[in-house]
């Protein structure tokens, strides 16, 4: 791919307390396009996208070894202010997590904790963001209407426009479509597709269709013999699934396991 690297770890190693999560992993994610991260269960997919918004700064005993960066910023070192990495960075999680809230309000309350203040600056960027995730035309007459009695997929969007309201350069979706019917899966998936133009955009997905029909990138992953999550392959998503290069990610895709 001729993208630029927008997200990068070199010897990328994650433990929760004694526990390997991750063990060595050096990649580079390409900006403006979809990067697919698939393996069996419990090899590390989701604890390798929490690593670089630093979701696992919430858990005590995790500790980060080896480096992170987007563009030239260093995501762990001791300066970094990680409200400012939470902002760049957003995250999409696997069931929709609105607030109990007004539509609306879901949307603000990211601008407010960033102190956007003005009803008028905050209605403008509320409506930007609906746009983008094709929700305004559903939505614009009923924005004090509580977001939980909106449909999954809505508030799936819901979620998604919520991310965009603070201008991330980043999205990382943890298997954002597993509680979504197929046809709403394919409309998100037509909006990731849709955003990848001006985001760089992660999945961790098991749904080796969606794999192939979205991402540009995959990252196939395994455990190993200490059951550390590592990298087995990297490639544009059209050469793994077509070729790849290692037999465990042929055996993965194949069915042969996971």
């Amino acid at each position: 791919m001729e993208n630029g690297v927008k997200l990068r770890t070199d010897k990328l190693n994650l433990y929760y307390g004694g526990f390997h999560a991750l063990k060595d992993v050096t990649m580079d994610i390409p900006e403006h396009a979809i990067t697919a991260i698939i393996g069996p269960s419990g090899c590390g997919k989701s604890s390798l996208l929490r690593v670089f918004n630093r979701m696992n700064d919430l858990i005590p005993i995790a500790r980060v070894e080896g480096d992170v960066f987007m563009d030239d910023l260093s995501l762990y070192a001791k300066d970094t202010y990680v409200p400012t990495v939470r902002k760049k960075i957003g995250m999409v999680f696997q069931k929709p997590n609105v607030f109990p809230k007004s539509i609306y309000e879901n949307l603000a309350i990211g601008l407010k904790s960033h102190g956007i203040k003005k009803k008028a600056a905050i209605m403008e960027i509320v409506e930007k963001s609906l746009v983008q995730v094709n929700l305004w035309e559903d939505l614009k007459d009923i924005p004090k209407k509580n977001a939980t009695t909106l449909s999954t997929e809505q508030q799936q969007r819901l979620c998604i426009a919520r991310t965009l309201t603070v201008k991330p350069e980043v999205i990382l979706f943890d298997e954002s479509c597993s509680a979504l019917d197929p046809e709403s899966t394919m409309r998100v998936e037509q909006l990731m597709t849709e955003l990848a133009k001006d985001y760089t955009i992660m999945i961790v997905t098991h749904n080796m269709e969606q794999a192939m029909r979205v991402s540009d990138m995959s990252a196939f992953m395994m455990i190993d013999e200490k059951r550390a999550g590592t990298l087995v392959e990297f490639e544009p998503t059209k050469i793994m699934f077509s070729k790849p290069k290692d037999k465990r990610t042929e055996d993965y895709i194949t069915g042969r396991f996971g």
